[in-house]
C-alpha cells in the first residue's frame, strides 16, 4: 500500500490590477487630494518609510521625496518601524538601505533616531509615543501599504494607522501596543489615538499603497489627514478582494516550504493558512480549514528569525538547525505572540514528517489524504495538490491542470527531490 499521496500542480490567476507610471501617480494623488498645496516653501516633511518588502518602495518614496520639493518643501525619510532593525538608530538605517532606500537613492537625508516624544495619554491609560524626527518636522507625511493584518482583525489592519502608531511609535511604541492589545481591540486602540496624533503631530495626509494578488503595485492612492480613518477601511476591502489564495479550502495537510520575515510580520501569513485567530486551529467560519502545517526550511533573508514556526504543528530538523532563538524570540516578545516562538514537533527528513502527517488522517487511506504543497504564502501562483483533488481540479474553471498526478521524489536521505524553483513559486 502507497505511503503518500501522488501530486499534480495547478495554476492560478489572481487580479491583477497595475500601476505603470509610479511618479505619475504619486504626484497626481498628492495634488489631487490638496497635500501638497499644505506644504509652504522651505517647510520641512518628514516622510516615513517602514520594514516591510513592498514592490517599488524605493520608488514610491523616491516618488513622495520629489514631489515635496516641486513645491518648495524640504523632505527627508524617516524609518517608521517599531523595533525592527535590532531596535538600533543605525540597525534601521542599514535596513532602509538593504532595501534600496538610501540618501543617495532617495535625493534627500535619512534621519533616524529610536528616541520618541509622547504626544498624548490614550483614555484607555497608556502614553502614545512618535518618533522624534517626525515629530520635530513642520509636516508629516505617512506612507505605507495597506493589506490585512496577520493577528488583527476589524475594519482597520495593517497600514496608515499602524504606521502612525507602531511605525512612528519605535520600540516605545510597539511594546506599548502589543501590551495593550491583551486588553483592548486593535481597531479601538487605532481609532482611540489616531485623531489626536494627526492633530498634535501635524499628519499632512497619508499615500497607501495598494498590492495586487501578484505583489504589485496596483494602485497609489493619497488620503487628506481628515479622511485617513474613512479611505483606509474602504482601501482593505479593495485589496482583500485581490488577496492570493490556496485552490482548496480544507485539507488535512499544508506544506510550506519556507517561512520567514520577508514573507509575512507572522512568518506565514494567517489570512492564507486559515490560523488567523487561533494557532493550531480555524475559528468559526475562517477558512481555509487545515488541520496541521508542515514547514521545511526558513528563508535565507529572514537570517534565522524562525517567527511564526509556532503555528505549525511539524518542521523539518533544518529549520530548528537554523533558528536564531534570540530574534525569535524578542520579535514573539514583542509582538506579544509568544506561542508563533513554540517548536513544533521536528523530523530529520521529509518523508518522516509527511508519513507521519499523512497517517494523523485518521481512517482516510494514505493515497486519499488532501494535501497542498507551496513555496510559501506569498506564492500561491503554482501549487501541488494531492490527487484526491484532480476531479474537483478539472471541473474549476479557475485552475489550469499543469501535468498529471505523479509520485513524490526522494534523495537518498528521504528529503524531496525539490518541486519548486523561486521562478516557478512565484506569480506569473
Amino acid at each position: 500500500m502507497e505511503s503518500l499521496p501522488r501530486f499534480f500542480r495547478v495554476r492560478q490567476h489572481f487580479p491583477a490590477p497595475r500601476v505603470d507610471d509610479i511618479p505619475r501617480r504619486v504626484l497626481e494623488q498628492l495634488h489631487s487630494k490638496a497635500i501638497l498645496q499644505r506644504v509652504k516653501p522651505g517647510e520641512t516633511v518628514a516622510i516615513t518609510a517602514g520594514s516591510r518588502g513592498i514592490a517599488n518602495i524605493p520608488k514610491i518614496i523616491r516618488a513622495a521625496v520629489d514631489a515635496v520639493k516641486t513645491v518648495g518643501g524640504i523632505p527627508y525619510v524617516v524609518p517608521a518601524m517599531g523595533s525592527h532593525g535590532g531596535a538600533t538608530a543605525e540597525g534601521q538605517k542599514a535596513l532602509l538601505g538593504r532595501l534600496g532606500m538610501t540618501e543617495e537613492s532617495l535625493g534627500c537625508d535619512i534621519r533616524s533616531s529610536m528616541e520618541t516624544v509622547i504626544v498624548c495619554q490614550a483614555d484607555e491609560g497608556f502614553p502614545v509615543h512618535f518618533d522624534r524626527h517626525a515629530f520635530q518636522a513642520q509636516h508629516v507625511l505617512v506612507v505605507n501599504r495597506i493589506k490585512p493584518h496577520t493577528r488583527f482583525a476589524g475594519s482597520i489592519e495593517s497600514g496608515l494607522m499602524k504606521m502612525m502608531l507602531i511605525g512612528l511609535g519605535k520600540t516605545n511604541g510597539a511594546e506599548v501596543y502589543h501590551r495593550a492589545i491583551m486588553k483592548y481591540s486593535f481597531d479601538q486602540i487605532i481609532r482611540a489615538v489616531v485623531r489626536e496624533v494627526v492633530a498634535k503631530c501635524r499628519i499632512i495626509g497619508g499615500l497607501a499603497i495598494l498590492e495586487n494578488g501578484d505583489e504589485e503595485t496596483a494602485d497609489i492612492v493619497a488620503c487628506s489627514p481628515e479622511s485617513i480613518e474613512i479611505e483606509e477601511a474602504q482601501l482593505l476591502n479593495r485589496v482583500r478582494s485581490w488577496l492570493p489564495k490556496l485552490p482548496f479550502d480544507e485539507c488535512e495537510v499544508l506544506m510550506v516550504d519556507r517561512i520567514g520575515k520577508d514573507i509575512s510580520g507572522a512568518g506565514m501569513d494567517t489570512n492564507v493558512v486559515g490560523r488567523k485567530f487561533n494557532d493550531h486551529a480555524p475559528t468559526g467560519d475562517e477558512r481555509p480549514r487545515i488541520h496541521h502545517i508542515y514547514v521545511r526550511g526558513l528563508t535565507e533573508a529572514t537570517h534565522g528569525n524562525a517567527t511564526g514556526i509556532g503555528i505549525s504543528e511539524l518542521c523539518h530538523q533544518r529549520v530548528i538547525d537554523g533558528m536564531d532563538l534570540v530574534s525569535t524570540k524578542i520579535n514573539c516578545l514583542t509582538a506579544g505572540h509568544v506561542t508563533a516562538a513554540m517548536v513544533p514537533i521536528a523530523f530529520d527528513s521529509d518523508r518522516a514528517a509527511l508519513e507521519a502527517a499523512v497517517g494523523m488522517a485518521g481512517l482516510t487511506p494514505a493515497p486519499d489524504v488532501t494535501v497542498q504543497w507551496i513555496p510559501d504564502t506569498l506564492h500561491l501562483n503554482e501549487v501541488e495538490c494531492s490527487e484526491v483533488f484532480f476531479k474537483e481540479a478539472q471541473a474549476r474553471g479557475d485552475l489550469k491542470i499543469l501535468n498529471d498526478p505523479t509520485p513524490l521524489k526522494f534523495d537518498d536521505k528521504g528529503n524531496l527531490i525539490e518541486r519548486f524553483s523561486v521562478e516557478s513559486g512565484g506569480h506569473s
